[in-house]
């Protein structure tokens, strides 16, 4: 029995930053971007689970209007470990 190999659909082009041995390092985010991109992503995800329940699908929106906390609390936790400095 032969088999084919077929190439895929989607062929990536340049090399991933992530992946690639050699390539250049993704730079750590700091504790405060990290913590609004977690604010950012609760407050995505609470819009995701209105829309949803607009649309009235009520498992999608119980999904999303759940996971959204979860997003505040790891906020929350990284505020606590790593103390903040003061803004200017």
């Amino acid at each position: 029995m032969f088999l084919t190999i077929a190439r895929p659909a989607v062929e990536p082009q340049g090399p991933d930053a992530v992946a690639v041995p050699g390539s250049p390092v993704v730079p750590e985010m700091s504790p405060r971007a990290m913590h609004a991109r977690l604010l950012e992503n609760a407050a995505l995800r609470r819009m995701r689970g209105a829309e949803r329940l607009r649309l009235n699908r009520l498992d999608d929106a119980n999904y999303w209007l759940h996971a959204a906390p979860v997003a505040v609390r790891k906020a929350s936790a990284l505020r606590e470990e790593r103390s903040f400095a003061p803004l200017p």
